[in-house]
């Protein structure tokens, strides 16, 4: 590939020397004069993957679960997938290595420290995938996040061009070292992965040139890390400036940083490890199974449905028990947070496109196992939600019980009514009996998707008590009145 127009690229990453690079569905292409380098964003859950092609061979990078935008630009481009790069066990997406493995039967590249249930060929340190005579992959050992972690360094000749960080290094953070292990020895799990963390930022990532691009697994937005920088790629020099895992600090004050204020962990976490480590089926065979009902279908009573239609949409008429996940939002981050990976439910969306959409979301952490039946939904007979009208709420009435749903450091932040009660959506459904009695309840969060999600689930389970939703009427108390 003979494309040498180089440009810089300044918006906020600092000097990225990039031959080109465009946005198209979802995808960033970086073009050198002998390699491309292909970016897959799946937004939903803030994740990045990768295609990285030379010499018409490709090497996929924690790919998603849906194959196909891998398969579509191999052929694309007359090329041939030759491996998957596993960086380490993700817990936060379910990833289709084996289903590629599988369908193309070629390697699964992953640290020989992984206790895999799928046939893995040994990536270890210096260990080099050769795509040209020239052109490779070098495997580099980064413990932190995962104890069997990998990053992959794309070089040409002598020269380190980008490293594939995974989740070990991301702009602007680090990744977690809480998410691998939830036994009874998780504290000193943590601590003693968070020490590894310290030792892989300053002995592995800070010894790279300042010019290498950092492309990392995940975004801004993913709970695999505390304070993500919303960008698609860095450098290592820009890292070293502007992420405070760089900044001079002893291993033990390193340590006791990275294991503050982190964010909560969804249910999903240690069964997508978990399945991650044993393979995910084909998604294709796994959805051919799917119970697909009638329109406006009738569920028995006593079920769990997840209504993935728009707010104001669900609240006119929705079924017995339904919670609202939007379908828009991060509904898969709060299916999985909400709803354990043992507990099967039904799915409902307003049409039939939104509902492929819902069931590919519920795919990417490998629940669509769980969905006991999918539907559409647009019945104007069914149960109606209270409508509240914002525009006359005064707090300083004390009128309602006010719930805020959002996380203890987002309140902290930013305060909006002084009285209200705070029960972050993520322990929501654990702590209902802590709701007081007496007086209707006013449920917010920060932009109203988290509110229609808790207001439903409250409803659902305490249908005798008057709820409301403040939903996106919530932004003008923040903008217009400050703290309340």
């Amino acid at each position: 590939m003979k494309r040498r127009n180089f440009i810089v690229d300044i918006s906020g990453l600092g000097l990225l020397m990039l031959s080109d690079r465009s946005k198209l569905l979802g995808q960033t292409r970086s073009y050198q004069s002998n390699y491309v380098i292909e970016q897959f964003e799946d937004k939903g859950l803030a994740h990045f993957s990768y295609a990285v092609m030379a010499g018409k061979k490709v090497i996929l990078i924690d790919p998603q679960r849906n194959v196909q935008p891998y398969y579509d630009f191999a052929q694309k481009n007359n090329a041939s997938i030759i491996g998957v790069i596993e960086t380490h066990p993700h817990a936060d997406f379910v990833s289709s290595h084996l289903e590629i493995h599988q369908k193309l039967n070629v390697p699964i590249y992953a640290s020989s420290l992984t206790k895999s249930k799928y046939p893995l060929k040994k990536y270890d340190d210096g260990n080099i995938i050769q795509l040209t005579d020239e052109i490779g992959l070098r495997a580099m050992y980064t413990p932190g996040h995962a104890p069997d972690h990998i990053a992959a360094i794309l070089f040409e000749k002598s020269k380190d061009i980008a490293v594939f960080s995974g989740d070990s290094l991301f702009l602007g953070d680090v990744g977690r070292p809480d998410l691998l292990d939830f036994s009874s020895e998780s504290e000193k799990q943590r601590k003693y992965l968070a020490a590894l963390m310290y030792d892989t930022i300053h002995q592995k990532f800070a010894k790279l040139n300042d010019d290498v691009i950092v492309y990392p697994s995940h975004g801004a937005g993913s709970l695999c890390g505390k304070s993500i920088r919303k960008a698609a790629s860095s450098t290592i020099g820009y890292e070293k400036q502007n992420n405070y895992a760089f900044e001079n600090r002893s291993k033990e004050e390193f340590v006791n940083l990275l294991l503050s204020d982190q964010p909560f962990i969804p249910k999903y976490f240690a069964y997508a490890v978990h399945l991650n480590i044993k393979g995910a089926p084909a998604l294709k065979s796994s959805l051919d199974k799917l119970n697909y009902l009638p329109k406006n279908y009738q569920p028995e009573s006593n079920v769990l449905i997840i209504d993935t239609r728009p707010a104001p949409v669900f609240k006119t008429s929705y079924l017995p028990g339904a919670i609202n996940i939007q379908g828009t939002g991060q509904l898969e981050t709060w299916l999985g947070t909400i709803v354990a990976p043992d507990t099967k439910f039904y799915l409902v969306a307003a049409d039939e496109q939104s509902l492929k959409t819902a069931i590919m979301k519920a795919a990417a952490i490998g629940y669509e196992s769980n969905i006991q039946g999918a539907f559409v939904y647009d019945a104007g007979n069914g149960i109606r939600f209270n409508s509240f009208d914002a525009s006359s709420f005064n707090p300083g009435e004390n009128k309602y019980t006010v719930i805020d749903v959002r996380t203890a450091k987002e309140v902290k932040k930013q305060p909006i009514f002084k009285n209200s009660i705070n029960i972050p959506m993520q322990e929501f459904n654990d702590r209902l009996s802590e709701i007081p009695k007496g007086k209707p309840v006013l449920i917010h969060c920060g932009s109203g998707y988290r509110s229609a999600t808790a207001a439903s689930i409250l409803k659902s389970n305490l249908p005798a008590i008057e709820v409301y939703d403040l939903g996106a009427a919530v932004t003008g108390f923040i903008s217009a009145n400050g703290a309340k």
